[in-house]
């Protein structure tokens, strides 16, 4: 995770059982971008991961908030039917609508060794906003 100003970064903070994911950027794509590396985080070391398959995914919404739900779920559900697990991601945001493609390969329980299964995004924590310092932050809590 890197937190310097100019690049972006995704983290992970707490709450009760479950976990919440942050993505924190200069764009709202990026920040939708590093808040999906944050939810691969939670599973496993994305670095073990290869970009050898591409998924496209595309959501759409009224609300940025609704946007984030609709793409962290799409991923959970995207990663469940295809058995895989993403490293990296490409989102393009333009009128309320998502398109993305998101990289990566079949679970290999040995070399991944996921440490929990996401069922899926929640309203908790849920929010996207423009922080003072003009980067972009989307987060919510994932149950696991």
């Amino acid at each position: 995770m890197n937190k310097s100003a100019a690049s972006p970064y995704w983290e992970h903070f707490e709450h009760d059982a479950d976990i919440g994911i942050r993505g924190v950027a200069r764009e709202l794509d990026q920040a939708f971008e590093q808040a999906a590396v944050a939810m691969t985080a939670v599973i496993a070391e994305p670095k073990l991961i290869a970009a050898d398959q591409a998924i496209a995914i595309a959501c759409a919404a009224d609300d940025v908030e609704l946007l984030f739900l609709d793409w962290i779920n799409e991923l959970v559900y995207q990663m469940a039917i295809h058995r895989l697990l993403f490293k990296q991601y490409r989102v393009n945001i333009k009128d309320g609508k998502l398109s993305a493609t998101a990289y990566g390969e079949a679970i290999d329980r040995e070399r991944h060794q996921p440490a929990v299964e996401i069922k899926g995004a929640t309203f908790t924590e849920l929010r996207v906003y423009r922080q003072a310092d003009g980067l972009w932050v989307a987060q919510c809590i994932v149950d696991v």
